[in-house]
């Protein structure tokens, strides 16, 4: 079952200069943390019942490093997840459905989450991430 929204992923090519931009918003970084199964080291901002989240590449050839190479080398909105009750009961529902999966199985996210993501190309461009947490959402 989805939830709620849990954050939503900026891409961002400088994470120092991109939490800088967004403390000046007004916003208070509550941590970063460093994602090896998605080569990416991210900062999360607390927005009411949800997060923004900045995603920078740790490798040239991981998946933020090709969004960001496809957006004329600039970041941006990079990706809206949502908080699942059962992720893998969402999966196997999202792929009777029809739904094109970039995961058949979950990987390990950020904040020992365990997420998978839907292609873009079936939900209007934007790239869905489907967030499970080991706690209950709320």
């Amino acid at each position: 079952m989805l939830h709620k929204i849990d954050h939503v992923g900026i891409a961002v090519t400088n994470l120092d200069a991109a939490i800088a931009t967004y403390e000046a918003l007004g916003l208070t970084l509550s941590g970063r943390e460093m994602v090896p199964s998605q080569q990416v080291e991210t900062a999360f901002f607390p927005l009411g019942d949800s997060c923004l989240e900045l995603i920078a590449a740790t490798d040239a050839h991981s998946p933020i490093a090709k969004f960001i190479a496809k957006n004329a080398g600039k970041g941006g909105l990079q990706q809206l997840a949502i908080t699942v009750t059962d992720i893998d009961a969402e999966l196997e529902r999202l792929k009777a459905a029809g739904f094109t999966l970039i995961n058949d199985t979950p990987v390990a996210g950020a904040h020992g989450s365990r997420v998978a993501f839907v292609h873009p190309k079936d939900t209007e461009g934007v790239l869905i991430e489907l967030c499970e947490h080991s706690h209950n959402p709320t």
